[in-house]
């Protein structure tokens, strides 16, 4: 059983349709990254699955139940936007109250749980106005974890973070559901961050769902290219580009090659012709870039 099943989801705003015929199939145990651009109905569609705003058609089923089954609610919490935190209370009131709205019987032990957690135990006395961005947002995973629910939706939970904090939140997250049976569908702009967690990724545009797959799959999908860097980089790319079909340079001033060639053979060619190469590697299309070229695809149809 999956842990959310959209299918032929429709969400109108008056004469605005945010999402059109949305399919969307979450498995259990999942870390989901949901992609698309701004305004393409992703946060539309969190808010359906949390019952935020109401559907004009289609179905959401949450472990096989519909969406609106107060049992299959009470598994499942989210961060959309931001944490609702009262700025002049502690971080640990902010729980409390939380924990209280929640009607959880032993609320010291549930937000002791989560602060820990979150890594937040030894900033629970801390005022949530002069808490940084980052904890920030672990507070609002905290508050979201409180009464332990198997399902968080999770909205742009790492945007704007530094390095460190990105860090802290991905290692976070994958302990959710690696360790804590999690199922966890989040949305964010830093794709780079998203390849490193996600086991599952959904990409959306215009309001339907252009592509599902597994990071397996992703994997698979993308294209692996030799990528070099020379003296002479116009001199070689014009060289290369009389032997091999595709031949580009990237922003970080690497000539990629794409064509399914040894790079030896690369490396012989050239010193052949006397350039001489300062560096060269085998990588892979990331996530951002796949992504980028997607939506070209699509914009060009």
């Amino acid at each position: 059983m999956n842990a959310i099943e959209i299918r032929n989801l429709y969400k109108n705003f008056g004469q605005k349709q945010a999402v059109c015929g949305l399919n969307m199939t979450v498995p259990k145990g999942a870390i989901y990254g949901f992609i698309g651009e701004n305004g393409s109905g992703k946060s539309t569609t969190e808010k359906m699955i949390c019952g935020l705003i109401h559907p004009t058609s289609g179905t959401i089923l949450i472990n096989g139940k519909s969406h609106t089954d107060i049992d299959e609610r009470s598994k499942m919490s989210s961060l959309i936007e931001s944490p609702g935190c009262f700025p002049n209370c502690s971080v640990w009131n902010n729980l409390m109250l939380q924990a209280t709205n929640l009607s959880i019987t032993n609320k010291e032990d549930a937000v002791r749980k989560v602060l820990t957690l979150v890594r937040m135990e030894g900033a629970a006395g801390n005022k949530y106005k002069n808490c940084s961005l980052g904890m920030k947002q672990r507070i609002g995973i905290a508050m979201a974890l409180l009464g332990d629910p198997e399902l968080l939706i999770l909205d742009e939970p790492i945007n704007g973070l530094d390095v460190d904090g990105m860090r802290i939140m991905r290692e976070i997250l994958v302990d959710l559901a690696l360790n804590h049976q999690k199922t966890i569908v989040i949305s964010s702009h830093i794709l780079g961050e998203l390849e490193k967690i996600a086991t599952h990724y959904g990409i959306i545009r215009q309001g339907k769902m252009i592509k599902e797959m597994t990071a397996e799959e992703f994997n698979a999908e993308c294209r692996t290219y030799i990528a070099l860097k020379s003296k002479d980089l116009e001199k070689t790319k014009f060289i290369l580009k009389e032997k091999y079909n595709r031949v580009e340079e990237d922003e970080d001033g690497y000539l990629r090659i794409y064509d399914n060639v040894e790079s030896s053979l690369i490396v012989e060619y050239l010193y052949n012709l006397n350039i001489i190469i300062n560096e060269i590697k085998i990588d892979k299309v990331g996530l951002e870039e796949y992504y980028i070229d997607l939506m070209n695809e699509k914009k060009g149809r």
